[in-house]
């Protein structure tokens, strides 16, 4: 990106970061783990209801906010959506659709979104089960070792196009899809 923060890029007239918790927030409590104050991010998520996680090691990637963020979970949590900062076309109803998918009665442990054409994405579910996996993760590879490890007990749910995998990480993608968004 170039030095902008990719996660205050503007998406239906607020931050991207800001739009994502407060659709969260129509499923059930959002933490949300952030670089430590002052941050901009800090800002963008203000006079919403978000539990905000500081991450001190943010500098290692990834898997530092991930362990923080499940190690801030309160201790009766049986699951947690994880819905990257960085998916802009992502809905409210996508996140529900996902949420109403998890079955904690079945065998199963992961619940994530996949585009209309199968491929795997977000948002994710994690149930209790695999916490601890998470927690022992180091680096900026993100959970997908976790999720490889229980591919038998995943559940992909079909999410309309690829808005599960619609991911922005240059200013050229960012104008790109912008530009789509005008002229469907």
């Amino acid at each position: 990106m170039r030095g902008a923060d990719k996660l205050l890029e503007t998406v239906e007239g607020e931050p991207l970061l800001r739009r994502l918790v407060r659709i969260g927030a129509a499923v059930g409590p959002v933490h949300a783990a952030l670089p430590p104050p002052p941050h901009p991010r800090h800002a963008a998520l203000d006079g919403l209801a978000v539990h905000k996680v500081a991450v001190p090691d943010a500098g290692e990637g990834m898997n530092a906010s991930l362990r923080r963020a499940i190690a801030a979970l309160p201790e009766r949590t049986q699951a947690v959506m994880l819905v990257l900062g960085d998916l802009p076309d992502l809905t409210a109803d996508d996140l529900k659709k996902v949420a109403d998918a998890v079955d904690l009665n079945s065998e199963n442990l992961i619940w994530r979104g996949m585009t209309e054409s199968g491929k795997p994405g977000h948002p994710v579910v994690f149930r209790r089960q695999v916490f601890a996996q998470i927690l022992a993760m180091t680096g900026d590879g993100g959970a997908w070792p976790v999720v490889a490890a229980n591919r038998e007990r995943t559940v992909l749910v079909a999410l309309p196009g690829d808005r599960a995998r619609t991911d922005l990480d240059t200013p050229e993608e960012w104008q790109a899809w912008r530009k789509a968004r005008e002229h469907p």
